[in-house]
């Protein structure tokens, strides 16, 4: 009988696939609207209970009889029919045409009616899973400013709306996948990749449309999966069907499988906010009805209390099911949920996972109690459920609870209270938050608990002893309230009171601190403010000592001090106060004094209205660095912008000095430069400026400091933890520095010959002409003579001033590279300091380039780094030119740029890069290393060469980029003579220059090429 209605919709398969081929057809002839609303109709009647009669109206009279004379099938041929539609290729196949071509070209054309029934019944009355796969692609279209798109998209919208918010379209879908999960094998092979795909389709759905805020959306979903999960529990309790044998029921697994998306998308809070009010109008309706206490027995045979565990079971997602147990406990606190409501809530929701799944345990046990800070009214929560495993109100406090559990939790929390470490390094939230959890634990515990425990009592006793060793009162407090605790514990009769403020019989585990109720993060990581915390909570503990200290009787003096000190607490900042009340030393004096102190305040009242000058407090807070420990620690914190601003001012400066301590600092340096965020420290309009600075100071780094600058460079280039920016940056200093050691100019001292024994009297020798003469004439100098060897005779010249009115013709200039305002005592010498550190900037870039790594992947989507990092190799080359070092880095480099991966890369980008690197090898290479390696067979160095040779042939007369073939465009008409040439170079034969018909030199253009090459290069590749 099973088997009947599935081999008679298999047969009619090709039944519904030709009907609707049919139907495109007509719609793709239709010249006018009605022909396409009665193709449409036609197929229509077959599947869902029409009426024609509600379209006839809005058609022709010429169409009208053909809609009414439509043959209506029977209720079962039609669900047969609709199953086949929806469950095969039929709808998708026909919902394309519907959205994509009718919903552009005609639906505006629809009267209200027949669009209804003819056009949106195919996705309000159809399968809801379908119509959701089909609809949520339409929303995000690329080019949403053309027409075509905006009508495809703005349908979609309207269909969506219709189907999923006013026709309940996800309880639907939840109620589609409850009747489909059959059997456990097909649930566990074939559903649970489309329950995944049609929950992440329907959450996403609140991000793609603009229907309205996403807040209100994902809350309509989140109601419509909670009334189907619940009319699911319902139909499976009436059959008598227990939830525990269908762990993979397909509405539960689709509920779960959304809520896990609705919490990755941010949205818990809308969740949560329509579970908690439904739990606890449960909770509340059932503790009126039972004034006894709850028994476990009870709510585990009530199908609406299992239903909220089922569900929780359902989330698979443990990041979820982490994000949605924290907001629980905050919308629990915010619902001021009492102590028994919130234990009952959290037994409803997880009592089933805290006792089969560890990391819910351990979520509970250690990330909540150790890692998480919660309000004291939830740490009560967690203590009562997770280690007391028992309601609140229990008979016995020995015999309600976990023992076992109390005592490992108890050593735990005391183990992590006692270190040191801890109170150093803690945040002030989390010291008060893991006392109160240690205190709130021993309030439970009896002297026979403690007596089984290991090492509680040392651990105690060492946590009191350093906190009452810190200075500040709220530790101390902690210390003394843990150990009145501990003391009660151990002899209830002799309790130790360390601290006043423990004299109450209740203890305040806040300690004053009042931890905020909405969304607290685990541990915060600034310790500015936990010193913040600390110093408000020690101004409030002294209120609380003063009022200690009146209520003991110290009397009315005391009064009035803390009446004074309340009012001198409560002024506000911005109130302009008169300086001579403050100067006024009569404040503890009588009452004349006070008469005296309010004429002279009358008297200043004008003074005292006027600004101070703190101009000199700007300059001071606004020094400049002068060590560069001081730059590092500005670069680090991102919250201090002028600190920052002024860092980069200075950075440069400071490294181009070279102090001492540069050496030991530049590793920080450079990863700090590297990873600050000039776009975000900075003004508006002033990112540049910044970035030049930053990179400025880089470059410097790398001149100075070459090798530990190096090293942190190349470990920062393949890093996960940079971006493409940052790996672009590191690239672009690299190049400028490798070009500025290359330019280095030294000025050396100008070596001035002189007499090694000074005279007093004049210096001239003897045998030279007086040095009479007319005023500005210049010294003698010897000129050399034209006869004989044997000639001893001896001739002098000096040049005399210019007579009055006398013209001198002609002008001798000398040209040089020193510097206009060089003083002549000084030479600057060019040396290129770069070959020496050829290699450190070369290879480990080259190291590893191809490898993929996480966040890195230079050959496919990093190209644009991998373009400059060529780019920085061929610049390398060219600043260690005709060096021996260049000789044996052209090796490597010539290896990598002859990987087929680079060389014909598809990007141009990346072979305009090679083209010039392969241009810095041939200019690099000294003509008679080439030569030498040439003659004496060196293999490597010839199939470099022939590579580069053909590669450059194959680029000029086939690569598909203009700038590429234009730049070896002359190198086309030289190819064969280099051939021919470098083929007789090999065998031996003589490489002469041919004589031009000049009569001058001409060889075969390679040099031509070459200097084409590095020009083109250089003005089209970065």
């Amino acid at each position: 009988m099973e088997g009947e209605p599935k081999g008679r919709r298999t047969e009619l398969e090709p039944t519904v696939l030709h009907k609707v081929g049919d139907v495109i057809s007509a719609i793709n002839e239709a010249k006018h609207v009605d022909q396409l609303i009665c193709a449409l109709h036609s197929l229509a009647v077959r599947l869902f209970p029409l009426y024609s009669s509600a379209i006839s109206g809005s058609i022709d009279e010429q169409y009208r009889d053909q809609v009414l004379s439509t043959e209506v099938p029977s209720s079962d041929e039609r669900n047969d029919w609709w199953w086949v539609f929806y469950q095969g290729t039929a709808f998708p196949t026909l919902a394309r045409v519907l959205l994509y071509e009718v919903a552009s070209n005609w639906l505006a054309c629809f009267p209200i009616s027949a669009r209804k029934h003819v056009y949106d019944v195919f996705f309000v009355e159809g399968c809801a899973t379908e119509v959701v796969r089909t609809l949520v692609p339409c929303l995000q279209l690329s080019g949403r400013d053309s027409l075509h798109v905006k009508a495809v998209c703005s349908n979609a919208e309207r269909l969506l709306v219709c189907c999923l918010f006013e026709n309940d379209g996800v309880l639907q879908m939840a109620r589609e996948f409850g009747s489909s999960f059959q059997s456990e094998d097909f649930i566990s092979e074939r559903m649970k990749p489309s329950v995944s795909r049609v929950a992440q389709l329907l959450v996403s759905v609140p991000d793609k449309a603009p229907l309205g805020s996403p807040n209100s959306l994902s809350s309509h979903i989140t109601i419509q999966l909670l009334a189907g999960a619940e009319e699911r529990n319902m139909k499976l309790h009436d059959e008598a069907t227990s939830l525990d044998k269908h762990d993979m029921d397909g509405t539960f697994l689709f509920v779960g499988e959304t809520f896990a998306r609705i919490c990755r998308r941010g949205f818990v809070d809308v969740l949560l906010g329509e579970i908690i009010p439904r739990i606890l109008m449960h909770i509340r309706s059932f503790l009126q009805s039972n004034t006894e206490l709850i028994k476990v027995d009870v709510l585990e045979t009530n199908p609406g209390f299992l239903f909220w565990s089922k569900m929780m079971e359902a989330i698979k997602d443990p990041y979820a099911v982490e994000r949605m147990s924290e907001q629980i406990l905050h919308h629990l606190a915010t619902e001021q949920a009492s102590d028994i409501e919130a234990y009952w809530s959290l037994w409803l929701l997880f009592h089933q996972m805290f006792f089969h799944q560890k990391s819910v345990r351990s979520m509970f046990i250690d990330k909540f109690l150790l890692w998480k800070v919660f309000p004291l009214c939830c740490l009560r929560w967690i203590l009562q459920f997770a280690v007391l495993e028992c309601p609140p109100g229990a008979n016995s406090p020995t015999k309600g609870h976990n023992t076992r559990g109390l005592i490992d939790t108890v050593q735990c929390l005391t183990a992590v209270w006692s270190k040191q470490e801890f109170l150093q390094s803690a945040p002030i939230e989390q010291q008060t938050y893991i006392t109160a959890a240690v205190g709130i634990c021993l309030e439970k515990m009896s002297k026979e608990e403690l007596d089984a425990t290991k090492g509680v009592m040392h651990s105690i006793l060492q946590g009191v002893s350093c906190r009452l060793e810190n200075p500040d009162h709220l530790f101390r407090r902690m210390a003394s309230s843990v150990a009145l605790i501990f003391s009660k514990v151990v002899d209830p009769k002799n309790p130790l009171y360390l601290d006043d403020s423990c004299s109450r019989d209740t203890i305040d585990w806040e300690f004053g601190l009042v931890i905020p109720d909405n969304r607290i993060q685990a541990v915060p990581s600034s310790t500015d403010k936990g010193i913040k915390v600390t110093e408000t909570s020690i101004a409030s503990f002294a209120g609380k000592e003063l009022e200690s200290a009146v209520d003991d009787g110290a009397g009315n003096n005391l009064k009035e001090r803390k009446k004074k000190l309340s009012e001198f607490r409560v002024v506000d900042p911005d109130e302009i106060i008169d300086p001579a009340i403050l100067n006024d030393e009569s404040t503890f004096g009588g009452s004349d004094d006070d008469e005296n102190s309010s004429g002279n305040s009358e008297s200043s009242n004008d003074s005292s209205l006027q600004p101070y000058d703190l101009s000199d407090d700007d300059i001071d807070l606004k020094k400049k660095f002068t060590q560069l420990v001081d730059v590092v620690g500005a670069l680090r914190k991102s919250d201090d912008a002028d600190g920052v601003e002024r860092a980069l001012d200075v950075a440069e400066h400071l490294v181009r000095a070279s102090p001492d301590e540069l050496r030991h600092l530049t590793s920080d340096l450079v990863r700090t430069l590297v990873q600050v965020r000039c776009s975000d420290l900075t003004i508006e309009g002033e990112e540049e400026s910044a970035e030049e600075k930053r990179q400025k100071a880089l470059v410097a780094l790398l001149v100075t400091c070459p090798f530990e600058s190096l090293d942190a460079l190349h470990k920062l280039l393949y890093s996960p933890n940079v971006d493409v920016s940052q790996r672009i940056l590191i690239l672009d200093i690299m190049t400028e520095a490798a070009q500025e050691l290359a330019d280095n100019r030294t000025v050396k001292p100008k070596r001035q010959p002189g007499a090694l024994i000074s005279t007093i009297s004049e210096t001239r020798p003897w045998f030279l002409p007086s040095s009479l003469g007319p005023p500005g004439a210049g010294s003698w100098e010897e000129m050399s003579g034209t006869g004989s060897l044997l000639n001893l005779s001896y001739s002098y010249e000096r040049e005399l001033p210019p007579k009055p009115n006398q013209i001198k013709r002609g002008k001798t200039r000398r040209w040089s590279f020193r510097s206009k305002n060089m003083p002549e005592s000084q030479t600057e010498w060019s040396q290129n300091k770069f070959p020496l550190y050829a290699a450190a900037f070369m290879l480990p870039a080259m190291e590893g380039f191809d490898k993929k790594r996480h966040g890195v992947d230079l050959l496919a989507r990093d190209f644009i780094v991998l373009g400059k990092l060529i780019y920085m190799l061929g610049v390398c080359m060219k600043c260690a030119s005709m060096h021996p070092e260049a000789s044996a880095l052209a090796l490597p480099l010539l290896d990598m740029l002859s990987a087929r991966e680079v060389c014909h890369h598809k990007e141009a980008y990346v072979r305009r890069s090679v083209l010039f690197a392969a241009s810095c090898v041939l200019m690099a290479l000294h003509p008679s290393y080439v030569a030498s390696a040439l003659m004496e067979g060196n293999p490597e160095l010839s199939k470099g060469l022939e590579w580069v040779r053909t590669w450059a042939l194959n680029v000029a007369d086939m690569d598909t980029d203009k700038d590429c073939y234009t730049a070896l465009r002359p190198a086309g008409s030289y190819g064969k003579m280099v051939g021919m040439d470098y083929g007789r170079f090999q065998d031996g034969y003589d490489l002469s220059p041919t004589p031009c018909g000049d009569g001058s030199p001409s060889f075969p253009g390679a040099g031509d090429v070459r200097n084409h090459i590095q020009h083109k290069e250089h003005h089209s590749v970065l």
